[in-house]
């Protein structure tokens, strides 16, 4: 008898599976973005190598026919150290990636650890310096190296743009890869919208002691509730959306004593004006040190 298992289902390339296994949503940073946050790099360990190389024309250690080769190697030098130190220190960002606002991520979701920095920032040597260094320092008179050295250029960029993470070779054997940060949102303040009415233009309006039997824990799974999206919902979840509204102000009605029937095209302003009242209360009864967590907190001052 064959068993059959069902697939894993792949990550989209905008998607990364934490190690608890909640998807994490990420925008994956583009070619374009990551050159010039590379551009920007290299400028600032170019400007590091020349200084230095500019303090040792001045003290008179370097020779015009080892100029270029001193420099290659202080470029050499500063810039491994450079893009090693910076991702150690801020969480996988260099400067430049800090000016284009992405960083370096784990692909598996986990921490980035600085065996993953080094060699990814190593690799990134045999990638694209290693073959361009050579490229500029060969002549016309060795064309087979220079076209090795130019295919092998060409190779390292066409692997980012044929992979869908955007991953280069470094990347692929580090695990890992390039993000956009994500851009924090806020989202409108509920209880700063108008009181809404019911469809007979009264107000609906609620006693304190009607909202002495909540807590903020209810308070915050009614925000959540009420800040679903309905637009995007088919047809089945709207329906199913309705009938869970319906049940939750029920229940609220049998909580608190309200009386008057709620029609289902006022279940949404009853929940709101509910939910901002609700706020109201709680907030007012913090600020006197009462704090209150759940429903539950009426037995809790009793057994206290």
């Amino acid at each position: 008898m064959r068993i059959f298992r069902r697939k894993k289902p792949r990550p989209s390339p905008d998607t990364i599976l934490s190690p608890e296994g909640v998807p994490l949503t990420l925008k994956v940073a583009g070619v374009g973005v990551r050159v010039a946050a590379q551009l920007a790099d290299v400028l600032l360990t170019m400007a590091g190598a020349g200084a230095i190389l500019l303090l040792l024309d001045l003290m008179q250690l370097t020779q015009p026919h080892t100029l270029f080769a001193i420099a290659m190697m202080l470029f050499f030098l500063t810039r491994v150290p450079y893009y090693v130190i910076t991702e150690l220190i801020w969480n996988g960002q260099t400067l430049g990636k800090r000016l284009m606002k992405i960083k370096v991520v784990s692909h598996d979701g986990g921490t980035l650890g600085t065996h993953a920095i080094v060699l990814r920032n190593l690799l990134k040597e045999a990638e694209i310096f290693l073959p361009g260094t050579l490229l500029l320092a060969l002549d016309a008179a060795s064309p087979t190296l220079s076209l090795i050295a130019f295919a092998w250029v060409v190779m390292a960029f066409l692997i980012p743009l044929l992979n869908p993470y955007r991953q280069r070779l470094g990347d692929l054997l580090a695990g890992t890869h390039v993000i956009h940060l994500p851009q924090p949102v806020l989202l409108k303040d509920l209880a700063q919208e108008a009181i809404p009415v019911e469809t007979d233009g009264t107000r609906i309006v609620f006693l304190s002691h009607q909202l002495d039997h909540y807590g903020a824990f209810e308070l915050q799974t009614l925000e959540g509730l009420l800040r679903a999206d309905t637009g995007r919902m088919s047809p089945t979840a709207y329906g199913n959306h309705r009938k869970t509204l319906a049940t939750i102000i029920e229940k609220i009605r049998r909580k608190i004593g309200y009386a008057d029937p709620v029609a289902p095209a006022d279940h949404a302003a009853f929940l709101q004006a509910f939910y901002t009242a609700q706020r109201a209360h709680l907030e007012q009864r913090q600020l006197f040190g009462d704090r209150r967590a759940d429903k539950h907190h009426a037995e809790a001052d009793t057994q206290a």
